[in-house]
């Protein structure tokens, strides 16, 4: 076996790569996978074109760094390419929602009625119940709120 892997370099690395992404699949949060490619990489580049030993190391190594780098790379350029996400921050959901009041706030202070669940509000000022208002802002479980000056209607 060992006979056949020596003679065969392709399939020594085509095992290697496999052995990796299998462990990979373990759960090492891709720490192996770029290694797994680079030597899947490596098997192509032998079986295409007879390589020395060392040379394959070479390419294994240089091959391993540049798979990591370029997921690296594409990674950082994907996160800023994704707006930020509000899933999961139900709070930060309600950012620009306009509601009218059910009862008037007290010291800025009150609550309000969002589908089945009643939120904390507050204000800079007092308002009456019946004031249409617009949600600015998330501060932990209540909500920023001020008078909305735009159609009421609309609310």
């Amino acid at each position: 076996m060992v006979a056949e892997l020596i003679a065969n370099p392709w399939w020594l690395w085509l095992t290697i790569g496999g052995v990796l992404l299998a462990a990979e699949m373990l759960g090492t949060s891709g720490y192996l996978l770029w290694s797994g490619v680079a030597a899947l990489l490596v098997s192509l580049l032998v079986w295409l074109v007879p390589l020395s030993w060392e040379w394959q190391c070479i390419s294994f190594a240089v091959l391993t760094v540049l798979s990591a780098l370029g997921w690296y790379r594409w990674l950082k350029g994907r996160d800023r390419s994704e707006p930020p996400s509000s899933l999961n921050q139900r709070g930060h959901q309600m950012i620009g929602r306009k509601l009218t009041l059910d009862e008037a706030l007290v010291d800025g202070f009150g609550h309000v009625r969002i589908g089945d669940s009643s939120w904390r509000v507050q204000a800079t000022d007092d308002f009456p119940a019946g004031t249409h208002v617009t949600v600015v802002a998330v501060e932990g479980i209540t909500l920023r709120i001020i008078r909305l000056t735009e159609n009421p209607a609309s609310v």
